[in-house]
């Protein structure tokens, strides 16, 4: 299958760049491009693609505005997002997860790391540039969430706890297959029960309260 990528940056040499390795790929194709965030809302609204690639900076409405409205916990059949900027902000970082991304890289992360994050949202999996994610651990380890994490509706088994640290961690399902020695069907259960019991609606929160709960510093405390 063709993944359909809708991609949205405001500066017109970046986005023909991305455009241009994104059709590379034998199995992705570009369908719309945008200048701005009220475009590419208005293009991913009518085109429905399987991902769309934002860049955060752009004017009017921004790339996490943007991201919220097709993406955000009040949407009810969100697309799949993923953040690109030249800015290594927190505060992007978080705004971008919180805004309901499935991925967020740096335009230096490289080609190879682009395609696999488009890869990765279009499966429902999640992608962060390795440098923001060992941040990201480290500001939740010295200051915890801004407000208390929600409890799940059940107690996570055991092997939902390490599923959970492994999501975290950014492990796709066919390496926490590999690790755990379970088979991908049963991983996708897994995590579907993660979702379920932490109202969560993708990997990224399922990531987000382990890091907020400390099950992530904990897991890397005693390894």
């Amino acid at each position: 299958m063709t993944i359909r990528v809708v991609v949205a940056d405001d500066q017109e040499i970046a986005r023909t760049g991305l455009t241009m390795i994104l059709n590379a790929q034998p199995d992705i194709e570009v369908v719309g491009e945008a200048a701005d965030g009220r475009q590419a809302i208005a293009l991913a609204q009518r085109l429905r693609p399987d991902v769309c690639l934002f860049d955060i900076r752009m004017p009017g409405v921004d790339g996490i505005e943007a991201t919220r409205t097709l993406a955000g916990p009040a949407v009810a059949d969100p697309l799949a997002v993923v953040v690109i900027t030249t800015f290594d902000l927190d505060d992007y970082v978080y705004a971008a997860l919180r805004a309901g991304a499935r991925g967020f890289l740096l335009k230096d992360s490289g080609r190879a790391m682009l395609v696999e994050a488009v890869h990765a949202a279009a499966k429902g999996d999640a992608l962060i540039a390795p440098s923001i994610t060992a941040r990201l651990l480290g500001a939740f380890a010295t200051t915890g969430p801004a407000s208390p994490p929600v409890q799940p509706i059940d107690v996570l088994t055991d092997r939902e706890e390490q599923i959970l640290v492994a999501v975290a961690g950014g492990r796709t399902n066919a390496e926490i297959s590999d690790e755990f020695h379970i088979t991908l069907s049963t991983v996708k259960t897994h995590i579907a029960s993660l979702m379920t019991k932490l109202g969560a609606r993708n990997r990224v929160e399922i990531a987000m309260w382990a890091y907020e709960t400390n099950r992530v510093r904990n897991a890397f405390r005693h390894r």
